[in-house]
């Protein structure tokens, strides 16, 4: 590609355009990991806490789960082929495991109890309802698709049934966020330390950046976006400091020390 600067929204793109046997649900799921990362995000800036974080979202309970996250590694391998990422994200690319052993015996793992602020839930809640609003009208694109007999080359009725599995499978995943769900609350009895709901103004020691983050629960987080997980490295670091403490924390880019420069309560 000529631009100088390729985007994740490029990167698919080309990637997409020179596979003519790639499947439709292929491309789905790379167009949910552009959008999930947000797509004019650089592919040089990805990271693999990006890609934790983005394999975090998958239920291990969901059948093609394994084939999903797939899907983005064969894409995440091209892209350190191709020279668009300096390292093989793809690695970092894990399904959370779904059940343990004890004595030989499979025992499922309970449901992890989703920690959200009350913007996290109230977005789920809005989410939930315009998902049941849609499912209606992909089951009469189906029932319409459908009235053409020959289903081998009926790309309208594949879509559609496509649509209807991916909304069906986010109607069950934010059902059991719903019921699992541990909702922060407004009031804090720790006055003015760090929690989790709370934004953060930081400041890189040693470069001087600013940097803000909002700590959240894990089904909330996305860096790219400035919202990061209370056991994400610096999650851990930060909560429960005050405006004025300096930590030390590693993460994927190196080891770094930041000074709590501001503190916004939820």
């Amino acid at each position: 590609m000529t631009d100088s600067i390729i985007t994740i929204e490029n990167a698919v793109n080309e990637y997409v355009a020179g596979r003519t046997a790639i499947k439709a649900a292929e491309q789905a799921e790379l167009r949910r990991f552009e959008r999930w990362l947000g797509k004019a995000k650089p592919m040089a800036s990805l990271n693999p806490l990006d890609i934790e974080h983005y394999a975090a979202r998958f239920s291990p309970s969901d059948p093609e789960c394994n084939h999903k996250l797939d899907v983005v590694r064969k894409f995440l391998a091209h892209a350190r082929d191709q020279g668009w990422v300096a390292i093989n994200l793809s690695i970092h690319l894990k399904a959370k495991k779904g059940s343990t052993k004890t004595g030989g015996v499979t025992r499922a793992v309970r449901p992890e109890m989703a920690v959200l602020t009350k913007q996290g839930y109230d977005d789920i809640i809005k989410e939930l309802a315009e998902l049941n609003a849609q499912r209606p009208r992909v089951l009469e694109d189906i029932r319409r698709a459908a009235a053409d007999k020959d289903f081998r080359e009926n790309a309208p009725l594949h879509a559609a049934r496509e649509q209807l599995g991916y909304i069906d499978g986010r109607i069950q995943e934010l059902t059991a966020i719903v019921k699992s769900a541990s909702i922060i609350g407004e009031a804090k009895a720790d006055g003015g330390r760090v929690a989790v709901g709370d934004t953060v103004r930081l400041i890189d020691v040693a470069s001087g950046q600013v940097l803000e983050y909002t700590i959240v629960g894990p089904k909330e987080a996305n860096p790219t976006h400035g919202r990061i997980s209370h056991i994400s490295p610096i999650g851990k670091a930060i909560i429960g400091k005050v405006p004025g403490d300096t930590f030390d924390v590693v993460t994927p880019a190196g080891n770094h020390c930041y000074k709590v420069d501001g503190l916004q309560k939820c």
